[in-house]
């Protein structure tokens, strides 16, 4: 069995968790979130926890034990702290900015490139070359941050590019100029 899964999950005050058959539904301070969990896995609240449980041992359900007991766990913490992607911009001329709810990216093309981010997700731009992508939703979150990164995703020559702020890029080094000795060779 997964060692993830059974591991019991801690409510803490002022959050509001609600099972009903499979549907799980989490309220908490920073919005609410809701979750429908597979036939084969079921949870349970006991006080003021939340355990999941897998009567089968077949490797399906086995596998949906634990990411059961983890996306239960990730709304858990998103009502409460919420999660945090940071973004860089390198290269010259390339920057971000807010445009009410969209954000508009000037990354070295012909034209800005405007994106929308989904309902419960914010964007702020610290400096013209940080981004900020927040929510509640582990899964928004993430998915908006690899949208703005994938624009124009870091090149390994020069670093240009959008990675994340904790995000290491190799770097390759440039085409070899000619040695003086094999030029005069050939000549």
């Amino acid at each position: 069995m997964s060692r993830i899964g059974k591991k019991v999950i801690e409510v803490p005050k002022g959050v509001e968790v609600k099972i009903q058959g499979q549907l799980v539904s989490v309220k908490g301070p920073k919005g609410s979130l809701s979750f429908t969990i597979h036939e084969g896995v079921s949870a349970a609240m006991e006080g003021s926890e939340i355990k999941v449980s897998c009567p089968s041992s077949e490797k399906l359900y086995r596998s949906l034990f634990g990411l059961t007991r983890k996306m239960i766990s990730n709304m858990v913490v998103g009502v409460t702290t919420g999660f945090e992607k940071n973004l860089e911009l390198n290269g010259v001329g390339y920057r971000a900015e807010k445009q009410g709810r969209n954000i508009s990216l000037s990354l070295g093309y012909s034209h800005p490139v405007v994106l929308t981010p989904p309902e419960g997700v914010e964007i702020a731009v610290e400096k013209q070359t940080k981004v900020k992508v927040t929510g509640a939703d582990r899964q928004k979150v993430g998915q908006m941050a690899a949208l703005i990164r994938g624009v124009r995703e870091v090149e390994p020559y020069k670093g240009k590019g959008v990675k994340y702020d904790n995000e290491i890029v190799r770097r390759k080094a440039g085409k070899a100029a000619k040695s003086a000795g094999a030029g005069a060779a050939k000549a």
